[in-house]
């Protein structure tokens, strides 16, 4: 196998962030080291033992991957036969997880994007994980929240002065409860209603698929 093809492997091979790799030449002919070290200068060659170690960088002012090709190509021109090995790599940092947006701050963004007249509402919060419905359920008990179909989650009724709903400060401090647990999710006000006059009733009814909620 050629040594740009035996550098094509150990490129593959390599972590897709690596940044820095060390890399070990063996000549299997003695008398041809001092030629292939001459042929690998840009990439800084020192003796190890009976191999040549070289650097290569990714990016920044080392010697890149296609320059190792190169490199190594006129090695392969010139018939030094050898053995390529990686010693080593660095890899860049992964890069931080996005922050995950607080449930009880986007229940804050939803009230204060609505009329300021609103009476009652009609909510869902999503969950990315079936595995949570339980734990959820046993956080959100106080706002009576009602499993929703299709996908993970829940609906959950909220209101500003009287009827059937849960108070907003109640509304939040479960969804503070689901931070707390580290319980990623979306919360999203699906229907309001303003100035809504409770006679006789608990509230508006909202239907969902013909089901009253």
């Amino acid at each position: 196998m050629s040594l740009v093809e035996q550098w094509n492997g150990v490129e593959k091979a390599l972590d897709p962030r690596w940044e820095h790799a060390v890399l070990s030449l063996s000549v299997a002919d003695e008398s041809r080291r001092s030629r292939a070290a001459a042929l690998l200068a840009p990439a800084g060659p020192g003796r190890h033992g009976g191999a040549l170690r070289f650097h290569a960088e990714r990016a920044g002012g080392g010697v890149g991957p296609e320059a190792i090709r190169r490199m190594l190509k006129r090695l392969d021109d010139e018939g030094i036969d050898g053995t390529l090995e990686l010693v080593s790599s660095t890899e860049s940092p992964a890069p931080e997880e996005a922050e995950r947006s607080s449930l009880a701050d986007a229940w804050d963004a939803a009230l204060a994007a609505l009329p300021a007249d609103w009476s009652d509402l009609l909510c869902e919060i999503d969950l990315t994980s079936s595995d949570h419905l339980d734990p959820v359920a046993l956080r959100l008990a106080p706002i009576n929240p009602l499993r929703r179909p299709g996908r993970p989650g829940y609906r959950f009724r909220a209101a500003r002065a009287a009827g059937y709903g849960a108070s907003t400060g109640m509304v939040r401090r479960c969804l503070e409860r689901l931070d707390e647990d580290g319980v990623p999710g979306e919360v999203r006000v699906i229907e309001a209603m303003s100035d809504s006059h409770h006679v006789g009733t608990q509230g508006p009814v909202w239907y969902v698929a013909g089901k009253a909620v």
